[in-house]
């Protein structure tokens, strides 16, 4: 199952293809996703709504909790049997719901479940082990940081700066700003990386 979980975060500008996913709308995602996406379970504390949306959520949250909605929907799509999921609306507006958001991804990760955030400005996943990067058009920019510990990248292809044996650390920018150059790059790490993939001009 695919699941597409909406948040109240900067609007998502450009299409969202729904087809075949079960798609979540958080609270105050409401304002800019109705209308332009299927919205299949809106969900949260809907502090941010003025009126209740469609369809009706199941469960109203209270406000006072030690989540977010966004940490919310994660769970009940993974319950759902989500297997791949997209965050929309992630990106921007308070930097500790974006900070939040990119900890859902690691959430994810860590029970087995591949999650990717995508912003209007970047594509955001948490990987592991031999890391595909086929899709990225070259001349594409890509980052990686290690996320939840330090990790090392012992392998790489189809980057400007190839990667053998690097450590990255946390409190340093290593591993910042590469280019994609091959129609079939990759990196193999030992240890979490955030992956961020520049999406400029698309």
């Amino acid at each position: 199952m695919r699941a597409i979980i909406l948040l109240n975060g900067e609007p998502y500008a450009g299409k969202i293809d729904a087809e075949g996913a079960r798609v979540y709308c958080c609270d105050g995602a409401y304002r800019w996703a109705h209308g332009r996406v299927r919205i299949d379970e809106n969900l949260g504390d809907f502090d941010s709504l003025a009126s209740m949306p469609d369809p009706p959520p199941r469960e109203i949250y209270s406000a006072e909790k030690d989540m977010t909605d966004g940490e919310i929907a994660l769970g009940r799509a993974i319950s759902d049997g989500a297997r791949h999921i997209i965050f929309y609306g992630g990106g921007g507006g308070r930097e500790d719901h974006f900070l939040g958001n990119l900890h859902l991804l690691y959430a994810a990760f860590r029970r087995g479940v591949f999650a990717e955030m995508v912003t209007n400005y970047a594509r955001i996943f948490v990987g592991e082990g031999l890391i595909p990067l086929a899709g990225v058009r070259p001349g594409r920019t890509i980052s990686l940081l290690p996320f939840g510990a330090d990790a090392c990248v012992h392998e790489s292809g189809g980057l400007k700066y190839p990667l053998c044996d690097l450590p990255l650390r946390y409190g340093s920018t290593r591993g910042i700003s590469n280019v994609v150059q091959g129609e079939n790059a990759f990196v193999r790490s030992e240890g979490a990386l955030l992956v961020l993939i520049d999406r400029e001009g698309t």
